[in-house]
């Protein structure tokens, strides 16, 4: 059962890339690594209703092809090394910055749904 004191309105930008709890700031988000808690520990928000869908790995997508297909392009455009080094060099970058985002903005979404009530039906109350 959630207790109902007023944790003011804690900043989704900073409680969803902390990992925190979008209600109080205070409790984990999640349990494992992509795995949501069910209750917050600190405030006892259900969290079981949390959905982030497909959208952080969308962002990821843009986020990293925005950023290593310039990279990859400049450094064929300056070095041209030899096809085994973009071979080494872009799929470590790729997979280490998909497994380093998707966490922080999986609860970025979260906590901006929470923040503006937002669900599949529209109904959907976190209180």
């Amino acid at each position: 059962m959630a207790d109902h004191r007023d944790y003011g309105s804690p900043s989704p930008f900073a409680t969803g890339l902390a990992c925190r709890c979008p209600r109080c700031g205070k409790g984990k988000l999640f349990d494992g690594f992509l795995s949501v808690a069910k209750i917050c520990s600190v405030c006892g928000t259900d969290l079981e209703k949390a959905d982030s869908g497909d959208g952080p790995a969308v962002f990821i997508i843009f986020i990293l092809g925005a950023l290593v297909v310039p990279m990859a392009l400049l450094l064929e455009a300056r070095a041209e090394p030899p096809m085994w080094v973009h071979m080494a060099i872009w799929p470590a970058v790729i997979l280490g910055g998909s497994v380093g985002l998707l966490r922080p903005l999986k609860g970025l979404m979260i906590a901006l749904q929470f923040k503006h009530k937002a669900s599949d039906s529209g109904s959907v109350d976190y209180d």
